[in-house]
């Protein structure tokens, strides 16, 4: 079963513009089977490199251009799966985007660890970047009774694409993803000798999901500084499993400015850290797997259609707030996210402080055009 992506027609436009692509994203969201979908369409003339294998790497690694272009042969489009693994790969991919013409390189990284540094520098702007995320809502199923019935699953199991094809064997699923890719990725970067620290370190984030997390509060809780608590939080993003909203802050005495909220680019991985698959009528955090899960469609959604605003939180000292917030060409959108009925006015701060923004409240009764076509 193999399920269309909603990145892939944006993607599409921009083969063959004198760019290599870059498709970012975690092991097993079904990078291969995008750009494998890319290669039906140029049959035998097209080269599919699996940058696990080892004599893949040494063809790509120390070559001149020339070298590369005989390797290559007349093929139009190189598809680089796992390009990370390739040793100064951005160099690589200069060569042969600056001097053989007509070739499209599309390439593949489940690590933006390296991947990125290794790409940014040499192919400073000859490059155009994708994230491909597990899979969305809309990319499940366009019939809304549907995926309104499997929300509750959506909650607890996530949307990684082996659970949804799988559901019997999703617990499994869940934890080899977890322990044996993303978790495994974390500690291999730059030889993180710590591993206790990192699963404790998930482990507290997962349990204050859709809360504000302090560094130096997680630093006490933990026993290392706050530098050690940003560090890791860092590798963690760039593995793909966490992300950050920060403040939205202009008013600096009354809003706050240098707090942050932390959620996991799929909820079924965050319960996989805590050991919790229970259903949604035995948990207390039903409502915060929703605001994950919502904001994380959004996220899947913008970078789908190429739209990626800036995107916040918003509080103030006296404890004000609103869960999410988008700002796109000097606009901004203020959203609330309940599981049950929210309140239908903003915050009395909020509306004076910004009374041009758009306020929406985002509920289980009409949450699909937030996921899928906007405010």
């Amino acid at each position: 079963m193999i399920i269309s992506r909603n990145i892939e027609a944006n993607l599409r436009k921009y083969l063959f513009r004198g760019k290599a692509i870059v498709v970012y994203g975690a092991r097993r969201v079904g990078k291969t089977t995008l750009i494998k979908k890319l290669q039906e369409q140029y049959g035998g003339d097209s080269l599919y490199l699996n940058c696990d294998e080892p004599d893949i790497r040494r063809a790509l690694t120390d070559k001149t251009s020339s070298e590369l272009a005989t390797y290559l042969g007349q093929k139009k489009l190189v598809l680089i799966d796992e390009a990370q693994r390739v040793r100064d790969i951005g160099l690589s991919l200069k060569l042969l985007v600056d001097n053989v013409p007509g070739v499209q390189i599309v390439a593949t990284g489940s690590s933006s660890f390296d991947l990125s540094n290794k790409i940014n520098e040499p192919l400073t702007g000859r490059t155009v970047e994708f994230h491909l995320f597990p899979l969305s809502l809309t990319e499940i199923s366009t019939d809304l009774r549907e995926t309104n019935r499997l929300l509750p699953t959506r909650l607890v199991y996530g949307s990684y694409p082996e659970v949804v094809v799988r559901p019997g064997d999703a617990v499994e699923t869940l934890r080899g993803i977890y322990k044996n890719y993303l978790y495994k990725d974390a500690l291999e970067y730059q030889g993180i000798k710590n591993p206790d620290l990192v699963e404790k370190l998930l482990t507290a984030l997962a349990l204050q999901l859709g809360q504000e997390v302090s560094f130096t509060e997680l630093g006490g809780l933990l026993g290392v500084d706050q530098k050690t608590i940003a560090s890791y939080i860092r590798l963690l993003e760039l593995g793909f499993i966490i992300f950050r909203l920060s403040p939205l802050s202009r008013n600096l005495r009354k809003e706050i400015s240098k707090s942050r909220k932390i959620y996991f680019y799929d909820t079924g991985i965050r319960n996989a850290i805590i050991n919790n698959f229970n259903p949604i009528e035995m948990r207390t955090d039903t409502g915060a797997l929703w605001e994950n899960l919502l904001i994380v469609e959004r996220k899947k959604r913008n970078e789908a259609i190429r739209n990626l605003p800036n995107a916040y939180f918003w509080r103030t000292w006296t404890q004000q707030e609103v869960d999410y917030v988008e700002e796109e060409g000097g606009q901004l959108h203020a959203f609330e996210i309940k599981w049950t009925k929210g309140r239908r006015q903003p915050p009395t701060a909020w509306r004076t402080t910004y009374p041009s923004a758009s306020w929406q409240t985002v509920t289980r009764d009409n949450y699909w055009d937030f996921v899928r076509e906007g405010r």
